[in-house]
Order: C-alpha cells, then sequence, then structure tokens
C-alpha cells in the first residue's frame, strides 16, 4: 500500500513534469523567462587508464573500466550548458596522488576546458598530509582534499588536525560515506568549524529504499539516514552535493531506467535540510552511467526541482558552487 508521503511525492513529481516539459529543452535546465541556466558541474571525473592505476576499478564492471577523458565528458555535457567543471579525485593509487595533482593542475591552467578547479586525493591522518597538501596552498586551482571516511576518523586526533590544518589553508574536505557515518560526520564537522566540509552524493542514501511497500531493513535504513542529514545539516559548515542519487536508483533490468519519483525523496530531504544555499549539483561522471547518462540525470532531476524559485534553482546548479569555490 502506498503510504501518505509516499502519495505526496508522487503528486508533486507528476504536478510539475508538464510544466516542467515546457521549459527544459534538450537537457538544459531552463529558468522562467526560457533562457538556459549555466550548470557548474561539481564532481567531474576522467581517467586515462594509460597514465594512472585505478585499483577499485578492478571490481567496478566493464561499464566503468575503459578510458573516461575529456573528449568523452564533452560528448556527454552536449547540450547542457556546462559553463565550468571541479574535477574530483578519482582514488588513484596513493603514489601516483602527487602525479594526478599536478595532471590536473596543468589542465586546469591551460583552459580549452571546461575544468577550472579540482578536488585532490589526499590523508589527513598520515604524518607527511601538511607538507604535501600545503605545496599547493598558492594554486587558484586546488580547492580541497577528499579522501573515504574511515568509522572512528572523527575521534582521531591525527586526523583532526589534518582537516583543521585544511581550514587554515581555506581549503574544504568532501565526506565520502554512507549513511552509517552521517553521524560521526557531524561529530567531525562541529570539531572542525573553521574548516568547510561537502556532504557527496547525498552521504549515498538507496534511493530504493524510498519507494513504497519497502521492508523493514529499507525502513531502518531509510531512517537512518534521515536522522544523519539532520544532524549533519545543522553544522553551518558543511554543504550537500546533490549527486549519486540516480546511479542508487538503478534497477537490475536495463528497461526500467529510474524515476523522478525514485529520486524526488532523496533530492528533496536534502534541499529542504541544508536550504537553498548550501546545496550544489554535480554530476559524479562516468560513475553516474550506472543508473543514467549526465543528460538523463539532468532530465529527472529537474521537474523534481522546478516547484522551487528560479533564484533557487540557479543557486543549485550554479551561483552556489561559484560562491564556495571562489570560481571565476
Amino acid at each position: 500500500m502506498m503510504t501518505d508521503e509516499a502519495r505526496s511525492t508522487r503528486r508533486q513529481v507528476l504536478s510539475v513534469a508538464a510544466r516542467a516539459a515546457l521549459v527544459l529543452g534538450a537537457g538544459s535546465v531552463l529558468p522562467a523567462n526560457d533562457q538556459p541556466l549555466p550548470i557548474i558541474d561539481t564532481h567531474q571525473h576522467l581517467w586515462d587508464l594509460k597514465r594512472f592505476r585505478l585499483p577499485w576499478l578492478d571490481n567496478a564492471g566493464p561499464e566503468l573500466k575503459r578510458d573516461f577523458v575529456m573528449a568523452d565528458y564533452l560528448k556527454a555535457a552536449e547540450g547542457l550548458n556546462v559553463a565550468r567543471a571541479v574535477y574530483m579525485e578519482v582514488a588513484v593509487a596513493p603514489g601516483q596522488r602527487q602525479a594526478e595533482a599536478e595532471w590536473v593542475i596543468d589542465l586546469c591552467r591551460h583552459g580549452g576546458a571546461p575544468t577550472v578547479a579540482a578536488v585532490i586525493g589526499g590523508s589527513p591522518a598520515s604524518n607527511d598530509f601538511a607538507a604535501y597538501i600545503g605545496q599547493f596552498k598558492e594554486s587558484p586551482y586546488v580547492k580541497g582534499v577528499r579522501e573515504s571516511l574511515r568509522r572512528g576518523s572523527s575521534s582521531d586526533s591525527s586526523f583532526r588536525k589534518g582537516i583543521q590544518f585544511l581550514g587554515e589553508l581555506g581549503m574544504s574536505f568532501d565526506l565520502l560515506h554512507g549513511p552509517d557515518l552521517l553521524a560521526e560526520s557531524a561529530t567531525l564537522a562541529k570539531a572542525c568549524p573553521d574548516t568547510r566540509f561537502i556532504l557527496d552524493h547525498c552521504g549515498n542514501a538507496d534511493a530504493r529504499d524510498f519507494r513504497p511497500g519497502a521492508d523493514e531493513a529499507a525502513k531502518h535504513r531509510r531512517k537512518e539516514w534521515e536522522d544523519g542529514i539532520a544532524q549533519l545539516a545543522e553544522r553551518p559548515n558543511v554543504i550537500c552535493k546533490i549527486s549519486g542519487v540516480v546511479e542508487s536508483a538503478a534497477r537490475n533490468d536495463a528497461l526500467d531506467k529510474p524515476t523522478p519519483d525514485d529520486l524526488a525523496p532523496v533530492v528533496n530531504r536534502c534541499l529542504d535540510r541544508f536550504g537553498p544555499d548550501r546545496v550544489i549539483f554535480a554530476s559524479n561522471w562516468p560513475v553516474c552511467n550506472r543508473g543514467g547518462s549526465f543528460g538523463e540525470w539532468v532530465r529527472l532531476l529537474s521537474p523534481i526541482v522546478a516547484p522551487r524559485s528560479a533564484i533557487d534553482r540557479r543557486k543549485l546548479f550554479h551561483d552556489n558552487a561559484m560562491r564556495f569555490y571562489s570560481l571565476k
């Protein structure tokens, strides 16, 4: 039986779908005056397997275990009005992090592509972290660091020290983990109030847990995620990246694609909890291809956010990222 909340979400999605169709061209997000909104993609992955080794790709499946270079990205983003992109580290082998950072800085410096900034890989708890990240303190392109959060990191003094040093440098830290570590991230953000944090992929909620008829295990995961999002959103130094949900909503049958109904509960909860000034759009390309192309992700998201004001939609897709990353 469909719950009242599910009915409400479905009504909201269906009621805006027709209106959204009138203002959406070839995947672009359009405000009321029909002028395309520029998009800043805050989570762009690129990898050349001849240059870097990505150990996690060994178990990633054939859809990702190949090169994804700038020409591929430009093709995927065609027609979406992507004005700028922020490169996100791709979990190369630890010994290649320096080379990855230097490579992406060179990409940003030489222009000719939308990539204008980067979040690089690094280990805040390591003894050489200050020296490693300190070398980039004058770079206009390096905006922050990402490493998957491990349980217990918030109480690790070495880790906290590294995170606090990022704040001293004016850099951010991306939070990458599942719903079970949202509360720990909130503790970490509270302990490091001068460092800015970005929650990746809406905290990696499983959109399938929000479908009508979910079992008790799914309801438990959903409650854990909702409570964690509420705690993290209370920290003013944390923003949320609206991404990752199309992948989690993907079903086994390739003919059964995710719909706005599947994604709306996760997206709307994050937008409402963090507010219009602390959310940014991201593609997570090419990982998003597990659930849909870059263009399909934009087209799925657009009717969900259509009821919100043109100003708030522009903040989500462009303005907040410009401000948060100090882009030019």
